[in-house]
C-alpha cells in the first residue's frame, strides 16, 4: 500500500520593496536573486515559487510576487534574496482567457 500523496496549497503573496529609479543596480538583477533564492527553498522542500516582479518607476516601488505556503515564507525567499522591504501580503489575480487570433493591439495619437 502507497502512502496517500501530500498536497500543499500554495497562494499569491506580494513582497512591496522601495526601490530607487536612479538605484544603480538593474531590476534584471534583483528578479534573478529573487528567483535563485525562491529556487534554493524549494529544493531544501519548502514550497515557494519566484512568479514576476512589477516595479513602478514614479513611485519607486517594485513588487516581487510569490506562490508560497505563507508569508512568512515568502519573506523568507525575499530576505535570502536581499531585498529590504517594507511587507508581505496576500494577493489575488485573475488573467483572462487568452484569445486565438486576437488582432493586434491598435494605440490612438493623443490629438
Amino acid at each position: 500500500m502507497r502512502p496517500a500523496a501530500t498536497v500543499r496549497v500554495v497562494e499569491l503573496f506580494l513582497v512591496e520593496s522601495y526601490r530607487s529609479k536612479v538605484e544603480p543596480e538593474s531590476l534584471a538583477a534583483s528578479t534573478e536573486r529573487a528567483r535563485s533564492a525562491a529556487e534554493e527553498l524549494a529544493r531544501e522542500g519548502t514550497p515557494v515559487r519566484y512568479v514576476r516582479s512589477i516595479f513602478l518607476r514614479d513611485d519607486e516601488i517594485c513588487f516581487y510576487l510569490y506562490e508560497a505556503a505563507s508569508a512568512a515564507v515568502a519573506a523568507e525567499a525575499a530576505s535570502r534574496s536581499g531585498l529590504t522591504f517594507e511587507r508581505v501580503v496576500a494577493a489575488v489575480t485573475e488573467r483572462p482567457p487568452r484569445r486565438r487570433n486576437a488582432p493586434p493591439l491598435q494605440l490612438r495619437d493623443g490629438g
